[in-house]
């Protein structure tokens, strides 16, 4: 059974989000556009493609398609019958289909693994922890010592090694981590 609070982290992973209220719901957007939202009553609705919505559908049986006006624009299931695996899945389409084209692409990328020119992140760090920076929108150092060690640690892929890493390669730059 999944909470707010596992919606609130998945969402909150993906860069640019901001967390708000509509319409009583708490609610998460990208870029002014919103993606995701959760009832009071607990059912999570999420903005994505006619494809996506039907996959959702399919795999999970007590969702249902969300509509505006007649028009399906996502889906909606109960928050305790995803896990977390499912919500994190579910979000990042969401997030994927309302994000605009060229942050999209840079997320795509980072999650292949491939730096962005201009990022100075150390190879050390590993493949899980580069591809997880990345994700999070954390390019260079410079946006990684925004973070505190806790907040790194917390990213799925990033360990103790990378973040000693990083507090390394900051130290030799005359800077840490938050």
């Amino acid at each position: 059974m999944t909470t707010v609070a596992q919606l609130r982290k998945a969402a909150l992973a993906l860069p640019e989000v901001e967390e708000g209220t509509h319409f009583g719901m708490v609610s998460f957007t990208v870029r002014g556009k919103g993606f995701a939202s959760v009832t009071t009553a607990g059912t999570v609705q999420l903005q994505m493609s006619d494809e996506a919505a039907a996959d959702a559908v399919a795999a999970h049986p007590t969702g249902s398609r969300l509509t505006r006006f007649d028009k399906p624009i996502g889906f909606r299931v109960p928050l305790a019958d995803v896990n977390g695996q499912q919500l994190n899945a579910l979000v990042r389409a969401a997030w994927f289909h309302r994000a605009p084209k060229r942050l999209a692409a840079t997320i795509a990328a980072a999650d292949a693994g491939i730096a962005p020119e201009g990022s100075d992140l150390p190879t050390a760090i590993g493949r899980p922890a580069t591809q997880a920076l990345l994700g999070a929108g954390l390019s260079t150092l410079d946006l990684v010592a925004t973070r505190s060690a806790d907040e790194l640690l917390a990213m799925h892929g990033v360990g103790p090694k990378a973040v000693r890493i990083l507090s390394e390669a900051l130290a030799g730059r005359g800077s840490g981590l938050r």
